[in-house]
């Protein structure tokens, strides 16, 4: 049998191979790791997507390789608190923000407190960036549960559940034994010693009793929305 895998493209720009026929294969775009790379190595990564005609999205982008590329690339979109760059194919990026509705279904994002945020929003846009709808929730951790209580049934309406915290992490656990959807558990590496930078969060979402409960690792909003969105694709 052929390999269909043969047939798939990519561009070797010496430092990258890059992955020009994900979107088709996958169903969601190109996404870059930004930290680690040189601003120039993030720029010509960039325009090469766009030259062939490709959205692409950067996750951990610092401010100073953003303005770099935007000084080559003004239609690049960039939020500063969940460090995401971004570059729609074909016309200029949309305002972070907007949500297109592409897909059928929303996903609504808790985060507990605010410290939580970078993460949250990195959930948030990553979801909106590849066409989903999303609902935001943010500082509903329990530590005052009626804060959640309160949104408990706009949080029902959703079809996906990202649920962000750190700490102890219970947030997933709760939310999963209010709700029908499924939970994506976010742990974040906000919390005191004892929190471990993320560890103690992740044990707890790993081990909670409630159903239907999936966790990413530490400070993966992003990978979290793309498991959302491929949810609400089957759907």
């Amino acid at each position: 049998m052929k390999n269909s895998l043969a047939n798939e493209r990519y561009e070797d720009i010496g430092f990258a191979k890059l992955d020009i026929s994900r979107e088709k294969r996958t169903g969601t775009a190109e996404a870059i790791y930004c930290a680690g790379k040189t601003k120039e190595q993030l720029l010509k990564i960039l325009q090469t997507f766009e030259e062939n005609g490709c959205s692409v999205l950067g996750t951990k982008c610092s401010a100073e390789q953003y303005e770099f590329v935007r000084a080559k690339m003004p239609k690049a979109c960039y939020n500063e608190i969940a460090k995401i760059i971004s570059v729609k194919a074909g016309k200029a990026a949309p305002n972070a923000s907007k949500k297109s509705g592409k897909n059928r279904g929303t996903i609504a994002v808790c985060c507990a407190g605010t410290a939580d945020l970078p993460v949250a929003e990195e959930a948030a846009l990553t979801a909106e960036f590849f066409g989903a709808k999303v609902m935001r929730h943010y500082d509903v951790g329990i530590a005052g549960l009626h804060r959640l209580l309160s949104k408990i049934e706009e949080i029902r309406k959703a079809d996906v559940v990202i649920a962000v915290a750190g700490m102890e992490g219970a947030l997933a656990g709760v939310i999963a034994g209010l709700v029908k959807a499924p939970v994506i558990a976010v742990p974040t590496s906000v919390g005191y010693g004892a929190s471990f930078q993320g560890v103690a969060p992740l044990l707890t979402m790993l081990n909670t009793c409630a159903e239907g409960v999936s966790v990413v690792n530490i400070d993966n909003g992003f990978g979290a929305a793309v498991s959302a969105v491929r949810m609400l694709n089957i759907k």
